[in-house]
């Protein structure tokens, strides 16, 4: 699907969805609100689904897997081949991400992207063998960046098919809080140093090295904060425009999609400001302790159900939200109503 039928499907939540389902939990017998995002999360999620008849069956976590040009700069601990390893060790179950889907009976789908190698098993939607070195030109041409975001579209819409009901979103990508970081300063306008974190574990002297190769590189392609695609394309990475596709292919197709942390948090923002009412379809799963975690959050008007100082990727975040949204559901639709074990209901008060 390209881009443009994809932003033209996105409509507002539905309210009446919203309001059945408030009621039904104001209808329960307990102190009103009490469950606070156990509740919000439930009622975005109907808004989204368009029925207080919540359905959360079948649950996928998509992450996306690419290289960048830029780790040639030194801004990592390790190279681009630990992408490919990850990604491998996806398919066996080996990672954090596989073994936290296979605890909650989500459908882990890894997808290249945009890798340096290949990897045989893994979901082939590779736009090139890694983005470019921003710190020297352009991580990729308007052209691949557009690409990146309608796989991501597409995946989505696919997925939607298939019959999934929620979308975690998660990365794996040597290099992408690099990239993201140059993402965040753009879209945020806030500096590099303020939006820059070690990473999977820089010195003091490898982080301040990668803050010099960020501001170099946004200082010499001069990304547009008014073109979300152009910061993509200049500083960005297949992975984060990929994402943006998955955010906008779920608002079209009416599925919730769970942010992860800094990383999928930026994709976020990416798609926000292509479309800002796409933002009704995200969920905010955790806080990220990179230092533009909390930024993208407020940015965005989400708030974290989970506060962990996790950091970790691959989707860890999300997938750790789904007991939590499926321990709500249970309780939304099992539990007792004021009526039904005859006391008074609670009212709000003053």
């Amino acid at each position: 699907m390209k881009m443009k039928e994809c932003l033209d499907r996105i409509q507002p939540l539905d309210e009446e969805s919203c309001s059945a389902c408030e009621k039904r939990w104001d209808s329960i017998a307990k102190p009103l609100k009490s469950l606070g995002k156990l509740e919000k999360n439930l009622i975005q999620i109907a808004g989204i689904q368009r029925t207080s008849r919540i359905h959360l069956n079948k649950k996928v976590l998509v992450i996306m897997c690419a290289d960048n040009g830029v780790v040639a700069e030194g801004v990592t601990q390790t190279g681009q081949e630990v992408t490919a390893v990850v990604a491998e060790n996806f398919l066996k179950g080996k990672t954090c991400a596989a073994i936290m889907c296979r605890d909650t009976q989500t459908h882990i789908y890894p997808v290249d992207i945009g890798m340096a190698a290949d990897v045989s098993g893994v979901i082939n939607k590779k736009i090139a063998y890694g983005t470019r070195n921003m710190a020297k030109e352009p991580a990729m041409t308007r052209e691949e960046a557009v690409r990146a975001i309608e796989t991501g579209i597409s995946i989505a819409q696919d997925l939607y098919r298939q019959g999934y009901d929620v979308i975690a979103t998660g990365e794996m990508g040597i290099g992408n809080t690099t990239t993201s970081s140059a993402v965040a300063s753009v879209l945020l306008q806030r500096p590099v140093e303020e939006v820059t974190g070690r990473g999977a574990g820089l010195s003091a002297a490898g982080l301040s090295h990668k803050i010099e190769v960020i501001e170099k590189a946004i200082a010499m392609h001069q990304p547009l904060v008014s073109d979300p695609v152009d910061v993509l394309a200049k500083v960005g990475g297949f992975d984060l425009a990929g994402l943006t596709g998955i955010y906008l292919g779920a608002a079209a197709a009416g599925i919730a999609a769970v942010m992860d942390g800094f990383i999928s948090g930026a994709a976020a923002l990416a798609a926000v400001r292509i479309c800002p009412a796409a933002e009704d379809y995200l969920l905010a799963s955790h806080v990220s302790k990179e230092p533009a975690g909390a930024m993208i959050l407020e940015a965005l008007h989400k708030s974290p159900s989970l506060t962990c100082g996790m950091c970790l990727g691959e989707g860890t975040g999300a997938v750790a939200l789904f007991p939590l949204l499926e321990m709500g559901l249970h309780i939304y639709e099992n539990m007792s109503t004021f009526s039904q074990i005859e006391i008074e209901n609670y009212v709000p008060l003053e």
